[in-house]
């Protein structure tokens, strides 16, 4: 019984390799956005960040979590990074020694945000004390 519960909640945490994949797509992504050059009006001057890459199990998937500096311009630049997935996908095989790169599907990290209202709860918090 405890070998099965224990099956169950590693199957839930992503394994070792898939953390070692994302992080080398994470550094690879990082480096064509700030080196290379799409010739896309709604990437043009604007820097970003990739904060997480999320893998699927099966190596076949990759959830890339961004979001631009500043979070301005989310709304054009996120449909703009998944307009030239396959082209950065392309960039990202490369650079990245892996039998096959997950297909990328770029998603709006929210993560900050959530932290700068969980901050101002706190901040709010202790001023009432």
């Amino acid at each position: 019984m405890a070998g099965k519960s224990k099956r169950n909640t590693a199957a839930n945490l992503p394994s070792q390799r898939q953390l070692r994949v994302g992080e080398s797509l994470r550094h690879a992504l990082s480096e064509i956005l700030v080196r290379d050059s799409f010739f896309d009006p709604d990437l043009e001057g604007v820097s970003i960040t990739i904060s997480e890459i999320s893998i699927s199990p099966d190596l076949s998937n990759a959830r890339v979590y961004t979001i631009p500096l500043g979070g301005e311009h989310s709304d054009t630049v996120l449909p703009a990074l998944n307009r030239l997935a396959p082209v950065i996908q392309r960039e990202v095989a490369a650079r990245v020694h892996l039998r096959r790169v997950p297909r990328l599907k770029f998603f709006l990290d929210d993560s900050f945000d959530n932290a700068a209202r969980l901050n101002v709860v706190f901040n709010n918090i202790r001023e009432d004390d």
